[in-house]
């Protein structure tokens, strides 16, 4: 008979699937934005929208059948072998296990990105260390530079530092 700690080393969290959203997803990803209570909450619509409008640049993980955490990005207009992040987020129950940098290294590879920007306040410090991270395995540059102040917010929003990460190779 196996005792407990011979048990939890044969006990392993499923693997996470990581795949584009479909338009349903969208759904879970205004879920899991509202639930973090630290990303900026857009309305529901906006969500589906991307969903449908940027699945080839957006992931969705899921563990066991469930959403578990989600990164949104775009090419961008005129810079497109830049990925631009717009949000990542975790569920509680599946932090802690790398799923964050999973998601972004499944979008670096999927969009064949050359460069990596994304916005982070000054609070943020689990943000910085996600991208910082990024930077590391990826042997890139790391720029941090003021992008939004916030006097150019009208509704006092904190200065959004971009993190612009380059270049991005295998």
């Amino acid at each position: 008979m196996a005792d407990d700690a011979d048990t939890a080393l044969t006990t392993r969290p499923t693997a996470p699937v990581l795949r584009p959203p479909q338009t349903e997803d969208g759904a879970a990803l205004w879920h899991m934005t509202k639930d973090s209570k630290v990303l900026d909450l857009n309305s529901s619509y906006y969500y589906l929208l991307w969903c449908r409008d940027f699945a080839d640049t957006t992931v969705i993980a899921e563990i066991d059948g469930q959403p578990a955490g989600f990164v949104t990005g775009y090419l961008r207009p005129d810079a497109p072998t830049t990925l631009m992040v717009w949000q990542v987020a975790v569920t509680e129950a599946a932090r802690g296990h790398g799923l964050a940098s999973r998601m972004l290294d499944e979008l670096v590879a999927r969009t064949s990105a050359e460069a990596l920007e994304t916005t982070i306040t000054d609070d943020n410090a689990a943000s910085q260390r996600l991208f910082a991270s990024l930077a590391e395995r990826f042997g890139a540059d790391h720029q941090i530079t003021p992008l939004i102040t916030a006097e150019m917010y009208p509704d006092g929003h904190d200065t959004e530092y971009l993190h612009r990460i380059s270049p991005l190779a295998d």
